[in-house]
């Protein structure tokens, strides 16, 4: 096992502020589809439920039309168009969702014809497993204000599930798997029965070890998603009110 480093301070994830807004409206190929990739990675799910639940959609249909609404938000530069003063990034690209799909076949269309790719990987199998799978039925979707909430909340998980994902990382390069582990297994895992003294146990480590490493792993995790939003953000304004939202309180 590797040794499970305690270090506070400098051993933390930077924050970046950088913005997908302003990549995707450089000049500089390499800026855009950097933009794209983040833009992708963090809304493809949603998108994907969306466009299962709002438009009772088949779940081939749904994946195509997921895949091909992110190459239009290439093409057609719709990001270009996103004023943070009067919206959400999220509202926005749910309108455009909703857009894109009354107009699918225009759509398909100019799809066909561009030259654009999404190099995230899209796992639908997944996001399927997480809709419970099966066919829709039209009586049990919900209104669409409900899923106006919906796409909302799924945004929000997938959020949180990449910053997940970014303290596994940073904890697996840093030496920390430990840390991540206990994080898992007491915050992750839903066991209401998980102690900070089972934990204990079972590492054969201090309950007070656990502690700072819960701690740590809360504080960085807290950062890592306020970075992943901050990517996702047209301005600061909308960052502060985004993360008021999320977590109930300001960024700083």
């Amino acid at each position: 096992m590797s040794n499970d480093k305690s270090k506070q301070g400098g051993d933390r994830f930077p924050l970046t502020r950088w913005s997908v807004i302003g990549a995707a409206r450089s000049s500089n190929p390499a800026e855009r589809d950097r933009a794209m990739d983040t833009l992708c990675a963090a809304y493809w799910k949603p998108v994907y439920k969306y466009v299962r639940l709002r438009w009772n959609r088949p779940t081939e249909d749904a994946q195509d039309m997921t895949q091909g609404f992110f190459v239009q938000v290439i093409e057609r530069r719709l990001l270009d168009k996103f004023d943070p003063a009067k919206s959400r990034l999220r509202t926005y690209l749910r309108l455009c969702v909703d857009s894109f799909v009354m107009n699918e076949e225009k759509a398909a269309k100019r799809q066909k014809r561009g030259g654009n790719v999404l190099h995230v990987a899209l796992d639908f199998a997944g996001a399927e497993e997480e809709l419970g799978g099966g066919a829709m039925d039209p009586a049990a979707i919900p209104s669409p204000e409900s899923l106006e909430d919906f796409f909302e909340k799924e945004w929000v998980r997938g959020l949180f599930e990449l910053a997940v994902e970014d303290l596994r990382k940073y904890c697996e390069a840093n030496e920390r798997e430990r840390t991540f582990r206990l994080f898992e297994e007491y915050d992750l895992s839903g066991d209401e029965t998980i102690s900070y003294q089972k934990l204990a146990a079972e590492y054969g480590i201090p309950v007070t070890d656990v502690t700072n490493a819960l701690a740590w792993a809360r504080r960085e995790f807290r950062r890592g998603a306020l970075e992943r939003l901050g990517d996702v953000c047209g301005s600061e304004e909308e960052f502060q009110r985004e993360a008021r939202s999320v977590f109930g309180w300001g960024a700083r």
